[in-house]
């Protein structure tokens, strides 16, 4: 437990009759929860926050670029929608290009699903159950509400830093402090979730004994990753096999009628076909400290040891400390003067000296906060490159205190950057999603051995929702993964 400094008497009594006014104002009751929460924003000001995210989202992740598998998951999503307690939104529901296991919802209606999670599905009612989930951050406007809860923090952190001079210097532990505190929040509202969810799917009439089964998947498949790395569903949700047991017991607990609903596995499995699955090798993908974009057709070799990251908008290479950074990214202008020109006319940003034919150091100085302090500065090298009437800003920097470490390889590693031409590197596809309809009766060992996949046994277990000695009966649909890895080295 954090222990503040006291506050004098005149600024605690500001403090509480602020909150205190602002709690009375902001609370409202929850038409989906049936309880009174703390609500700062609109109705209006969610949906257009929502409008706001949604271009953020798309233009980071990239939407999955198959018409029919978008309409039929948006199909779904608008009559789950159309059952809860906020049907009059312009809700939205997108799969986007990402080989993640995620889904997640912002304000204001728009949900997202990764093609990723959609391959681990084995039925339509299994969507539907994420999807109502997700339906239910919504309806409970969980986000709109942790906003609020940040904003009152951020109310009363800003009296106390006013009328407390010795309070300043604690205010990165108090906001250590409220995320924390918060954190329970995000758990319940998952929770809450949940119930929401399993509601909607009730009113849509699908089977709900479905859904258990999508948290004993994320369970299984955080197993098959060794721990090593959750599905982004799981990271911040309560443990799936709790959620599991907590749904399963409610379940029971319903008439004989609503567990005869909609399952829909057949017509969900025809729409994965030929859907990728893993990371996409034409987006960019790395062998050893060379980066290859085989649609771009371009190469870039990174300092060695360093992490590389591929992004929708930007490639990062970053050192083994985090504190040196190399860049690549699209630039605007018409040409690679137009872009420089652009980069240096920014504030704050000084031209060095030319060290390579169309690359050039630089040096960033931080503007000074009111008590006149300023950051470290950063000093870097950019240069601009232009090829297939696109234009590529190569970018790398650190602070003026690293500058001298890490030089040498940032500046080898900006001119790296050439036309790929290499076939065995061009040449890559991403895997699919094949479905296959079983001859005869046989376990997944046995349908693995005549029909090979290019994933591990383990993992075709978890994306088919089976056991791999279980046997499976003759015209059972499962899932392969066809296509290979792109070249090691």
């Amino acid at each position: 437990m954090l222990r503040f400094p006291s506050l004098n008497k005149q600024a605690i009594s500001v403090f509480g009759l602020l909150c205190s006014f602002i709690i009375l104002t902001g609370c409202t009751m929850n038409k989906a929860t049936g309880k009174r929460q703390l609500t700062l924003i609109s109705e209006q000001q969610e949906i257009a926050m929502g409008k706001d995210y949604d271009k953020n989202v798309v233009a980071q992740f990239g939407l999955y670029p198959d018409e029919e598998l978008q309409t039929y998951v948006n199909d779904i999503g608008q009559r789950m929608a159309a059952a809860s307690e906020r049907p009059y939104l312009s809700w939205e529901f997108k799969v986007l290009d990402d080989d993640t296991v995620n889904a997640f919802a912002v304000p204001g209606g728009y949900i997202y699903l990764t093609r990723g999670i959609l391959a681990h599905f084995n039925s339509e009612a299994q969507l539907a159950t994420v999807l109502g989930h997700e339906i239910g951050h919504v309806t409970a406007r969980h986000s709109v509400e942790q906003m609020s809860r940040a904003q009152l923090a951020q109310i009363g952190l800003g009296v106390a830093m006013v009328t407390s001079e010795e309070f300043r210097k604690y205010a990165s532990l108090a906001q250590a402090g409220i995320g924390v505190m918060f954190l329970k929040f995000s758990r319940d509202d998952e929770s809450q979730s949940d119930d929401l969810g399993l509601r909607y799917l009730l009113r849509t009439e699908y089977d709900p004994r479905e859904a258990p089964l999508v948290f004993e998947m994320l369970d299984r498949q955080s197993a098959v990753k060794g721990h090593a790395r959750l599905p982004e569903w799981q990271a911040t949700h309560p443990s799936p096999d709790r959620r599991a047991a907590k749904l399963t017991e409610k379940i029971k607990a319903l008439p004989p009628e609503q567990l005869k609903g909609t399952i829909n596995r057949d017509e969900f499995l025809a729409h994965l076909e030929n859907v990728n699955f893993g990371k996409d090798p034409r987006q960019g993908y790395h062998v050893g400290n060379s980066f290859y974009h085989p649609d771009m057709a371009f190469r870039m070799d990174f300092p060695e040891d360093w992490k590389i990251i591929n992004q929708r908008q930007v490639v990062a290479g970053i050192s083994p400390k985090e504190d040196a950074f190399v860049l690549l990214k699209l630039a605007p202008g018409k040409s690679s003067q137009e872009a420089e020109t652009n980069f240096f006319a920014q504030e704050g940003i000084e031209k060095g000296k030319q060290w390579r034919k169309g690359f050039h150091q630089f040096q960033v100085t931080p503007k000074a906060d009111a008590a006149g302090n300023t950051g470290t500065p950063i000093r870097g090298s950019v240069g601009f490159v232009e090829h297939r009437d696109l234009i590529f800003q190569l970018t790398c920097y650190t602070s003026a205190d690293n500058w001298q470490a890490y030089e040498r390889p940032m500046q080898r590693s900006l001119p790296s950057f050439q036309t790929l031409r290499e076939k065995r590197y061009l040449n890559v596809y991403p895997k699919k999603i094949e479905i296959v309809k079983l001859p005869r009766a046989m376990n997944l060992e046995q349908f693995n051995k005549k029909y090979p996949s290019s994933i591990n046994l383990d993992e075709l277990a978890v994306i088919n929702g089976v056991e791999s000695k279980t046997i499976l009966d003759k015209g059972t649909k499962l899932k392969r993964i066809v296509g290979e890895d792109p070249p090691k080295n």
